[in-house]
């Protein structure tokens, strides 16, 4: 069940009725019948609970679209700054703080643990697949809110 689904505890209350009419209904097709309907209501319940996940993803979509064009550096520009941060504990993790390691303990060279860098690099990967798509589409990128290119 969707979070939505679960906050409002619509499933809960479908159950319920269900075992309610449970009680009351005597013969094998009634119960089939009703079981049904039951199935019928919780699928259209789950629906209805996707339709709004997707509304709520659609209107934060909108509301990142206009904050991204905002010409203040405050408002489009925390995502960046955020990127800048996340660069740079990685850059103290992984490269810095090894290098510091090795100099002023065992005279070794570091071993890098890898298993925790190869998702942030795919990650990121996947990411920059969205600057090809913005060459494609000849968006300048150079400044933050620019007009796309002619």
């Amino acid at each position: 069940m969707s979070f939505i689904g679960q906050l409002l505890g619509a499933g809960n209350t479908i159950q319920a009725i269900g075992d309610v009419v449970d009680k009351f209904v005597t013969t094998d097709k009634e119960r089939l019948e009703l079981q049904i309907e039951r199935e019928k209501a919780e699928q259209d319940h789950e629906y209805r609970m996707e339709q709004l996940d997707q509304q709520l993803d659609i209107a934060q979509t909108e509301v990142n679209k206009v904050e991204a064009a905002n010409p203040s550096v405050f408002v489009a520009g925390w995502r960046p700054a955020i990127g800048w941060v996340c660069a740079l504990a990685l850059g103290y993790q992984f490269i810095l703080y090894p290098l510091l390691t090795w100099f002023a303990i065992d005279r070794h060279p570091p071993q890098m643990d890898l298993t925790e860098l190869y998702p942030l690099i795919f990650g990121m990967l996947g990411i920059a697949g969205m600057r090809s798509f913005d060459k494609l589409k000849g968006t300048d990128t150079r400044k933050v809110g620019a007009e796309p290119a002619k």
